[in-house]
């Protein structure tokens, strides 16, 4: 039977597997739809369909990043205050960030109900709620990480730079 970090791990390098293939297909079919535009045989669904996409890389991409510390932060301020503190900013904006995520999530379903039977214009039959559906589930996965970088705040007592291993995930016992 596998254990909870084995099944995370496969989900965090499935959702990044899958932000990289969607994020080829977009230039794939921008490219392709541009060119066909030019020589005068437009691809109707490129726009909808790279948007649709777009929704779902826009969310995976982020978790992915934030399980590594590749977001951008702004750290020249806080950095220069005491240590403890640094620690309470730190764990004070990860607490944040859960409950906004939650929020999302809360939101995000309602979203997904709503828009089931608005379609693409360009896609015929395909629903809008599965692009909305990226909100609820990558704010999910996002929470998930939020929840780990917590729990090694408080289990650390400090502000810690997450040990990544040779595939840059981080390395959290669950």
């Amino acid at each position: 039977m596998m254990t909870i970090k084995k099944i995370y791990d496969l989900i965090c390098r499935g959702e990044e597997i899958v932000a990289g293939a969607f994020m080829v297909a977009i230039m794939v079919i921008v490219f392709a739809a541009g060119f066909g535009r030019t020589i005068g045989y437009p691809i109707q669904w490129g726009m909808e369909m790279s948007t649709f996409l777009f929704a779902w890389v826009v969310f995976l991409s982020a978790d992915a990043a934030w399980r590594k510390n590749k977001h951008v932060s702004v750290e020249v301020l806080v950095s220069k205050l005491p240590t403890k503190l640094q620690y309470y900013i730190t764990l004070f904006n990860h607490c944040l960030i859960f409950g906004f995520l939650l929020l999302l999530v809360g939101y995000g379903i309602p979203l997904c109900y709503h828009t089931r039977f608005r379609t693409f214009q360009g896609i015929p039959g395909f629903s809008y709620m599965w692009a909305t559906l990226s909100v609820p589930v990558g704010s999910a996965l996002l929470s998930i990480t939020a929840v780990l970088k917590i729990r090694e705040l408080v289990k650390h007592g400090k502000v810690v730079i997450f040990e990544t291993g040779n595939d840059g995930d981080m390395d959290i016992d669950i």
